[in-house]
């Protein structure tokens, strides 16, 4: 896809003022929730460890995994050096989508490692939410959040089977 046509299709969206403040907001509370979750679910297993004497592993892995394969992407982002699909302060680091990856990460972390059911698939929706997002918004191409969404499935699964 080229520029130019993405441009054009996230311009009904750049054209109302509400509507771009509410993907904003929407962007910004997903995100904040789940870098609020993640840490309580590393307390949790904490405390599980400590109070139950729990193995050490649900608690190294749910740090190390999400860690470990931050930095890689994080490396990868900065070998590609794709440009954004809007001006901003860096001009590549564009693919894939850091944020995307993020939650789709920690998805798989509480997917493992959470007690309740529930939480995994609430988290891996708010993955899919965040990625429509950050398209419609303007911030990055489908590409980048589709290779966001595959390589934190993808890492956290390979993580967490070794």
């Amino acid at each position: 896809m080229r520029k130019s046509t993405y441009i054009r299709m996230t311009n009904a969206l750049r054209a109302r003022p509400a509507a771009t403040r509410a993907v904003v907001l929407a962007n910004k509370a997903i995100t904040n929730a789940v870098y609020v979750a993640y840490p309580c679910l590393l307390a949790w297993l904490a405390v599980r460890q400590i109070a139950f004497g729990w193995p050490a592993k649900p608690l190294l892995c749910a740090l190390l995994v999400p860690g470990v394969s931050f930095v890689l992407v994080t490396a990868l982002r900065k070998a590609i050096n794709a440009p954004p699909v809007i001006a901003k302060d860096t001009q590549g680091n564009s693919f894939p989508s850091r944020h995307t990856f993020s939650i789709f990460v920690i998805a798989m972390t509480f997917c493992v490692w959470c007690p309740l059911a529930w939480a995994g698939p609430a988290m891996l929706a708010a993955g899919v939410a965040l990625a429509v997002i950050r398209v419609v918004s303007g911030v990055h191409f489908p590409r980048d959040v589709v290779a966001g969404a595959v390589l934190g499935i993808a890492l956290g699964a390979v993580g967490f089977l070794l």
